[in-house]
């Protein structure tokens, strides 16, 4: 039988085909599309809807009450899917539904986009790995959630459905001041509301203040996410964040270091870009080296997105990859298990947490 490890490493490459009547994502922010599968404990985020799934040779079929994971027809071993979360069907006071303001992630992670739209959303500086309006557009979500709104769900999804951290991330308004300040407050309701560690993602912050003032709100960990280190790639894929500059970037790694310590700032690290390994593997140990954990995962495409077409990287280049990070985060004291929220703690989208310890 295959290990969790190498299951992990080519369902997120490969994908998996699951029956029609399983839902699935459709849109969001982050690597959204896919179904979470637990396998020997292990909850793993692998794509289902996207481009080249309807090839892969991982299947899960039905075996009476329960779920097999099969591999070009051959039993690979017994999966099932998370339960629905019985904070769901809750609604607010002006009956929205809670599932529609933050869902679980992974295992147990509240996880919700605070503003639903970006500035940079459908122009030419936009992110075109990005569906942060698709769920706003077919009607899963609302533009924005309200801060007493999010500190209830929070503790209902606490209550209901144990869930242990917070994930807040947020498309750009026009104003950055109006964005942090919304962060800001809904990261203070829910810390009155729970004791819940929550996690904040931004782009690097016009004045470092921004982060002073997340810390203060109670944030526990940040996400400042550059996606590649390979300039031409990041200018054709996201130019916004390329108009930032790499110093930029650095600075704010290294303030946020500063304030929330080592191993709870970190920046996602995509695969299969456009970039080689040597400029992914550079870069994720001079995040090390600043304390910053290279949140490194394979390239997802979303369905409407443009770049839908595009396939993650093949297994074995993410194989390598991680077997090049892991010891860089060991060499350098960092570990997914430290960090206190957020897609590190996670780790349902990457399989890097499960090469540390090699």
């Amino acid at each position: 039988m295959m290990n969790v490890r190498t299951i992990a490493v080519e369902l997120q490459s490969l994908g998996v085909r699951v029956p029609d009547t399983e839902t699935v994502r459709k849109g969001g922010a982050g690597p959204a599309e896919g179904q979470v599968l637990i396998f020997q404990d292990h909850f793993i985020s692998v794509p289902s809807r996207s481009a080249g799934v309807s090839s892969s040779p991982y299947e899960i079929k039905s075996c009476g009450t329960s779920l097999a994971l099969y591999w070009n027809g051959a039993h690979v071993g017994d999966v099932s899917l998370p339960p629905r979360p019985r904070y769901y069907d809750l609604k607010t006071s002006q009956g929205v539904l809670f599932d529609k303001l933050a869902l679980i992630h992974g295992r147990d992670c509240l996880a919700s986009t605070l503003y639903q739209d970006c500035r940079y959303w459908n122009t030419r500086s936009g992110c075109l790995f990005c569906g942060i309006g698709l769920s706003l557009t077919n009607g899963r979500t609302v533009l924005e959630k309200q801060p007493e709104d999010l500190a209830l769900v929070a503790e209902k999804a606490l209550l209901l459905d144990t869930v242990s951290h917070v994930t807040l991330t947020t498309g750009m308004r026009e104003s950055e001041k109006a964005t942090i300040d919304h962060v800001c407050a809904c990261v203070k309701a829910i810390k009155g509301r729970t004791p819940l560690p929550v996690h904040v993602q931004i782009g690097p912050p016009e004045t470092m203040d921004y982060l002073e003032a997340l810390k203060i709100s109670g944030a526990d960990t940040v996400g400042i996410h550059i996606e590649s280190f390979d300039s031409a790639t990041l200018r054709r894929v996201a130019p916004a964040k390329a108009g930032h500059g790499w110093e930029t970037y650095r600075a704010a790694w290294k303030y946020a270091v500063s304030l929330f310590g080592r191993n709870q700032v970190s920046s996602f690290l995509v695969a299969g870009l456009g970039e080689d390994a040597a400029t992914i593997l550079s870069g994720a140990e001079m995040l090390c080296e600043l304390g910053v954990y290279p949140y490194l995962l394979p390239f997802r495409p979303i369905p409407g997105t443009p770049m839908e077409t595009m396939k993650p990287p093949a297994p074995d280049k993410m194989v390598y990859l991680y077997e090049q990070v892991a010891p860089m985060l060991k060499k350098y004291g960092l570990s997914s298990r430290l960090s206190m929220a957020g897609c590190v703690r996670c780790g349902a989208c990457s399989a890097l947490s499960l090469f540390e310890e090699l």
